[in-house]
C-alpha cells in the first residue's frame, strides 16, 4: 500500500473519530450523570464543558444524605426484564422436505451456540447498560482461535459474542433510527499497546486520551460513591492507545464495504468488512442495537435513569431538610444574650442532663426557641415524590414491595396490578427479543460464512436427553430466525398456569369418555412444569421422543410395545404442522398401521372381557 494512501486512511479515520466524539459529547454527558446517580454520587450536575462537577454545600451543617431509589428502580426493572429468554426457531426457506430438515438442524445448531455462547448471560449485561444509559450493543464477531483445535496452530473458529457499551460506539448520523440506517460506525476503546501487539503484530506507542471506559464489573458494585466521578473520567492510563475501528457499508465503489484500523498514527488493518452477516449474503456490521425506551429519531434510545434524576435530586432534598428540622427540634436552638455565657463550651458541650448553665449577674438567662412541629407539607410532598418514582419509572410498589400485597385486594385485583406492571415494561422486554432474533440471525450467517468444516455440537433435547449432531456450513439454508413464543412479560409461568387449571376445571382436556389420556396428562403436567413428575411412573414421555425422533429422521417402524395412541397423536400433529409433502404418503401408512394395532389389541382385550363375564356366568 502506498505511504500517500496510508496516511489518507489514517487522517480520515482519526478526523471522523474526532469528529463524531464531539457530535456524540451531549450524550455521553447524559450517560456519565445516570452512572453517577445510579451508584450514589448524586450531588453532581454536568457543566457546559460536558464535565462532571461535584456540587458543594452551601452551608457546613447541611446534611447530604443519599437517598437511592433509581438504583432500586433499575434493579427491580432488570430483574424482570432478566425472564425475557426467547425461545427462537428457524424457519425453511420453503416447504420442500431437505429445507425442513435442514432448518431442524439449523435450530438445532442455533440452540448449541446460544449454550456455549452463555447467550442469559449476554443479555443481561446488555440489559443492563441499556436500562442505565438507554442502549447497549452486541458484537458478533468470528474468533479464528476459537473452537477444537485442527492441527499445531490452526483451530476450527467459532463465534463471538461481547457486550460493547454506548462509550464506545461513534455513529456517522446520530439521526438514524437504527445501525442499518448509518453509513459507517466507528468503535474506539482504549487498549493496551501490548494487546495492540498481539493482535495485529504493529507496535504503536502509548498516549493520552481521555476514552472512557466503564466495565461491567465496575458498573455492577465496584466503586464507592466517593470514587465514581473518577472512575468515570480516566484521562490517561499507562501503555494504552486509542484503538479506532471504522466499519463502512458498502458501496458503488467499495461494494463489500470498508474496515479500517487505526491507533496513535498506525495503520493497523485495512480491507473489506469481515463478515458476511447482512440480508441475502451480504456484508454489513457486527453491531446489534438494543435500547430501554426509543428516541424518535435519534440512534441512541434513553432510560427511565435519566427521566428519575429531577425526581431523586427534589427527593434527597426534602428528605435532608426534614432531618434538619427533626434535628432542630431534638436538639433545640438556644438564644442568649451577647456576652452572658461561655459560648466556646456552650458550642462545644451543647446542653447536656443535668448540666449547670452558668451565666452573667444581672443579664438575661438563656432560652430555649421554639421551633414549633415538622410540617405535615414535608410527608405530602414525601409521598407525592415517592408515586412520581412510580410514574416516571413505571416499576409499582406491588414490584418493589410487598406494601400493596398487606391491603385489602382480592386475588383478581392484585393480578391485575401485576399484568398493568408487566405491560408498561413489555416495550422494553420486546426491544430485548428483537435483540436476541438479531444475534441468532448473525450468529447462523457466521457459522455458514466460516463452518465449512464438519463439526460436532452437544444439544440437549426436550425431555433431557443428550444428542450429538455432525455439521457443516451445508446444513444451514435458512437464515430466518422467528420467535416460538409470545413476550414473556404478556405470558408469565403463573399466568399460563392458571389457564391450564381452567381448561381442566372446563373438562375442556378429557377425551370423549370423560377421561385424561396418558398424552394429554404428560403434557399437562409439562406445561405446569412439572414434566419429570410423570417420566418415573409411566412411558408417556419416552413414547413421544421415540414418535418424534421417528418423524424427524423418517425411519418409521412399528413395535410391538409402542402406546399407539400416543404415536397417533404426535404423528397426526407433525402430519398436519410440519410434515413435507414428499414424505405424507409414507406417514399416514404408519398412522394406518399403529390404528390397525389398536384396534387388534381393544379386540384382544374385548374377547377377553367376554371370556372372563362367561365364566363369571
Amino acid at each position: 500500500m502506498k505511504r500517500e494512501f496510508k496516511e489518507d486512511i489514517i487522517a480520515s479515520v482519526t478526523r471522523d473519530y474526532h469528529e463524531r466524539a464531539e457530535a456524540r459529547r451531549p450524550y455521553e454527558t447524559q450517560w456519565r450523570l445516570n452512572l453517577n446517580f445510579y451508584m450514589g454520587n448524586q450531588y453532581c450536575t454536568a457543566l457546559p464543558t460536558g464535565d462532571i462537577a461535584d456540587v458543594e454545600r452551601e452551608y457546613y451543617w447541611q446534611e447530604r444524605e443519599v437517598f437511592n431509589h433509581i438504583s432500586s428502580l433499575v434493579e427491580t426493572r432488570q430483574a424482570k426484564l432478566n425472564t425475557v429468554r426467547p425461545s427462537l426457531t428457524v424457519r425453511p426457506f420453503s416447504s420442500d422436505d431437505d429445507d425442513v430438515k435442514t432448518a431442524k438442524s439449523a435450530t438445532k445448531i442455533l440452540s448449541a451456540a446460544c449454550d456455549k455462547l452463555d447467550m442469559d448471560r449476554l443479555l443481561t449485561e446488555g440489559t443492563m447498560w441499556s436500562e442505565i444509559c438507554g442502549t447497549a450493543f452486541y458484537y458478533i464477531g468470528w474468533n479464528e482461535k476459537g473452537g477444537l483445535k485442527i492441527a499445531d496452530g490452526v483451530y476450527e473458529g467459532e463465534v463471538y459474542a461481547a457486550v460493547v457499551s454506548p462509550f464506545e460506539i461513534y455513529p456517522d448520523n446520530l439521526f438514524a433510527q437504527n445501525t442499518s440506517d448509518c453509513r459507517s460506525i466507528i468503535r474506539a476503546r482504549s487498549v493496551d499497546v501490548d494487546e495492540i501487539k498481539r493482535i495485529y503484530g504493529k507496535t504503536v506507542e502509548p498516549e493520552e486520551n481521555n476514552v472512557i471506559g466503564v466495565s461491567a464489573a465496575a458498573v455492577g458494585g465496584g466503586l464507592t460513591a466517593d470514587s465514581t466521578l473518577n472512575k468515570l473520567s480516566v484521562k490517561s492510563a499507562e501503555k494504552s492507545a486509542v484503538l479506532i475501528e471504522r466499519y463502512t457499508m458498502p458501496s458503488a465503489d467499495k461494494p463489500d464495504g470498508e474496515y479500517a484500523v487505526v491507533a496513535n498514527g498506525v495503520l493497523l488493518f485495512y480491507g473489506e468488512l469481515p463478515y458476511i452477516n447482512g440480508v441475502d449474503g451480504t456484508r454489513g456490521m457486527p453491531f446489534i442495537k438494543q435500547v430501554s425506551l426509543v428516541n424518535a429519531g435519534c440512534f441512541f434510545g434513553s432510560s427511565i435513569v435519566e427521566r428519575s434524576i429531577p425526581v431523586q435530586r427534589a427527593y434527597n432534598a426534602l428528605k435532608n431538610r426534614k432531618h434538619e428540622f427533626i434535628n432542630r427540634l431534638a436538639m433545640g436552638v438556644m438564644a442568649v444574650e451577647d456576652g452572658s455565657v461561655d459560648i466556646d463550651n456552650l458550642e462545644q458541650e451543647g446542653i447536656s442532663p443535668g448540666k449547670i448553665l452558668v451565666y452573667r449577674r444581672g443579664a438575661t438567662p438563656p432560652r430555649m426557641v421554639d421551633a414549633g412541629s415538622v410540617p405535615t407539607s414535608f410527608d405530602n410532598e414525601e409521598y407525592r415524590l415517592l408515586s412520581e418514582f412510580t410514574q416516571v419509572s413505571g416499576v409499582s410498589e406491588v414490584m418493589r414491595s410487598h406494601e400493596a400485597l398487606s391491603a385489602n385486594l382480592s386475588g383478581a385485583a392484585l393480578q391485575l396490578l401485576i399484568e398493568q406492571d408487566d405491560t408498561r415494561l413489555s416495550l422494553s422486554a420486546e426491544y430485548i427479543r428483537l435483540a436476541a432474533r438479531e444475534i441468532a440471525r448473525h450468529i447462523l450467517r457466521l457459522y455458514k460464512q466460516f463452518g465449512s468444516d464438519a463439526r460436532l455440537s452437544r444439544i440437549v433435547g426436550k425431555n433431557g436427553d443428550v444428542e450429538l449432531i455432525k455439521w457443516s456450513a451445508s446444513d444451514i439454508s435458512s437464515d430466518d430466525v422467528v420467535f416460538t413464543t409470545d413476550n414473556e412479560l404478556l405470558s408469565t409461568p403463573a399466568m399460563r398456569q392458571n389457564m391450564m387449571f381452567e381448561l381442566y376445571k372446563l373438562g375442556l382436556l378429557f377425551d370423549e369418555d370423560g377421561k385424561m389420556s396418558n398424552s394429554a396428562k404428560h403434557k399437562f403436567l409439562d406445561a405446569l412444569g412439572y414434566g419429570g413428575w410423570d417420566s418415573a411412573l409411566d412411558l408417556s414421555g419416552t413414547h413421544i421422543s421415540r414418535a418424534e425422533k421417528e418423524n424427524e429422521s423418517g425411519k418409521l417402524e412399528l413395535n410391538e410395545f409402542d402406546d399407539h395412541a400416543i404415536h397417533i397423536d404426535v404423528h397426526i400433529k407433525y402430519l398436519l404442522t410440519e410434515c413435507a409433502p414428499k414424505r405424507a404418503e409414507k406417514l399416514k401408512e404408519h398412522i394406518r398401521q399403529h390404528k390397525n394395532a389398536a384396534n387388534s389389541e381393544f379386540g384382544i382385550k374385548n374377547s377377553e372381557l367376554s371370556m372372563q363375564n362367561e365364566e363369571l356366568k
